[in-house]
């Protein structure tokens, strides 16, 4: 009952255990404005990530494998799978106008099938909008008018279906959606939006051309494809090159991605990479005989067989919407299953089983999600040493405080006080403390992330401090989620903290001999 009553009158009378406690509260709140932070760019990584991925990947990159169409079948009879849709994935280099020749990722999707197994369609930037972006108070963002509403819905659609309306025929021909950043024809914005630059153009007489183009828009100036196909037995053809419009553009919101992935009309790519359904020389058919020389053989007819179309990967989404990884690894083992019958079916015309690659997504951005859990992890360890002054600083306070208290210790012990009972005076006394700092920082750490994005907004305007910049850090708002499970671990971590600080010195009463202590001077 003492320990109670002393405990409430010393954090009343004294100054320097309040100071301890301000300490303890500092940082509690540093250490969870750090960790909700991180944990939230580390969700909005993976989210982002899943955008183009789908939930489970089934692939065979390089030459493909034929028969898609029945494996998709199969699938999307199975409960667990939502939709399922094609996808050729190979390296090219593009050539954007007035630009050089750029390496990218060149992804054959068919629009519609990708965006219902996919978030594909909320990725299409170019579209029409009439809520400005957070950050633009000024509605700046050209969306929001400019071309106007229908022209906006009409390069959307395009996006959408990857084709764009012939000039000449009006007739849909394939095109390409490349990344926001492919091109470097747009400019960035620290509000988040995007105009299309004014670029100048080198001509073969030396003379400097102006560009002003929007690729989505315009229709004098395609974009230069090249890919390099290779044959079923993965045997490489020439380089094939080929111009195509500009659909639309997609942000990820992984900037990785949209600086180096362009997709592409399926049916275009299979055909520039020879993957779609053609004739082929059957083995061990007699080509034609030459026409040079005379021959008096009899010729042999060339059979030929039809070679099926090919993708490289098939992707798929599961039943209600984005699941966890659990749900995607169990949608993983039903598509093995799935392809181990349908790989029977067409034995030694598909890859086995064994060969395939099948992925969750977060097997397909493995490498860099655990960089950032690893750096979540790592700067998480390094803040928590730095909150061990929060335990030294107790200790040297309640080392002082003991000392100062010698005769009282002395007096209670005279009267009966256990050792134990005078330690557990000092380690209540200190887990109070806590228990003070605990509850501030945390009141004070959800204060600011809950309004870090306003107080961010504050700094920039008023003192010209940008700490979260979009065109480096990407996304536009800051994460400002505090996890109850984090919280209630950081505060628990507060308060023990204390009691451990409070724990020598509480010994170091608790073993005072009370002689000694009522002569202290």
């Amino acid at each position: 009952m003492y320990q109670a009553v002393l405990t409430t009158t010393y954090l009343r009378s004294k100054i320097m255990p309040l100071l301890a406690a301000i300490g303890v509260a500092l940082c509690t709140l540093m250490v969870l404005v750090t960790w909700s932070v991180m944990t939230g760019f580390l969700a909005m990584l993976i989210n982002t990530g899943r955008t183009l991925a789908g939930d489970v990947s089934i692939g065979w990159p390089g030459s493909g494998f034929a028969y898609y169409d029945e494996l998709i079948a199969d699938l999307e009879k199975d409960p667990l799978v939502e939709a399922a849709c094609p996808k050729i994935e190979t390296f090219g280099s593009i050539t954007p106008p007035g630009g050089r020749p750029k390496g990218v990722l060149v992804v054959g999707v068919d629009g519609p099938r990708f965006a219902k197994a996919t978030r594909y369609e909320s990725t299409i930037w170019w579209r029409p909008i009439s809520t400005p972006l957070p950050k633009d108070k000024h509605r700046h963002d050209p969306r929001l008018g400019g071309l106007g509403a229908s022209a906006w819905e009409a390069i959307y659609q395009n996006g959408l279906s990857l084709t764009r309306r012939d000039p000449k025929t009006g007739q849909s021909i394939p095109a390409m959606v490349p990344g926001i950043h492919v091109t470097g024809l747009n400019n960035r914005y620290r509000e988040g939006y995007y105009k299309p630059l004014v670029s100048e153009r080198r001509t073969s007489d030396g003379r400097t051309e102006i560009i002003d183009a929007f690729l989505p828009f315009d229709d004098d100036q395609p974009v230069g494809l090249t890919v390099f196909p290779i044959d079923s037995q993965g045997r490489p053809y020439e380089a094939h090159t080929r111009s195509l419009p500009v659909a639309n553009e997609f942000q990820s919101g992984v900037y990785i991605t949209d600086e180096s992935l362009v997709l592409v009309n399926l049916a275009a790519l299979q055909s520039m990479l020879k993957m779609n359904e053609g004739l082929r020389v059957a083995d061990g058919s007699a080509p034609p005989s030459p026409t040079n020389g005379e021959s008096f053989a009899t010729p042999q007819p060339t059979k030929f067989v039809t070679d099926p179309a090919r993708v490289t990967h098939v992707i798929l989404r599961g039943k209600g919407g984005d699941g966890d990884i659990a749900s995607a690894r169990a949608l993983r083992d039903r598509a093995m299953a799935v392809y181990d019958a349908f790989a029977k079916r067409h034995e030694g015309k598909v890859p086995p089983t064994s060969e395939m690659e099948f992925m969750t997504w977060e097997d397909q951005n493995a490498t860099f999600i655990n960089a950032v859990r690893t750096e979540r992890t790592l700067m998480l360890f390094l803040f928590m040493i730095i909150s061990l002054t929060a335990v030294l600083l107790v200790l040297s306070i309640f080392w002082s405080m003991v000392r100062e208290k010698t005769q009282d210790i002395g007096v209670l012990r005279s009267m009966g006080a256990s050792r134990a009972g005078v330690a557990w005076l000092w380690v209540s006394y200190g887990l109070a403390i806590g228990l003070v700092g605990a509850a501030l920082g945390l009141a004070g750490s959800v204060l600011i992330i809950v309004n870090i994005n306003p107080i961010h907004d504050w700094l920039g305007e008023a003192l010209g401090i940008v700490v979260w910049d979009p065109r480096v850090y990407y996304f536009t708002q800051i994460p400002n989620t505090v996890d109850p499970l984090d919280a209630a671990l950081v505060f628990v971590g507060g308060v023990l903290s204390c009691g451990l600080g409070a724990m020598v010195p509480a010994l170091r009463a608790a073993w005072m001999s009370p002689v000694a202590a009522l002569r202290n001077e």
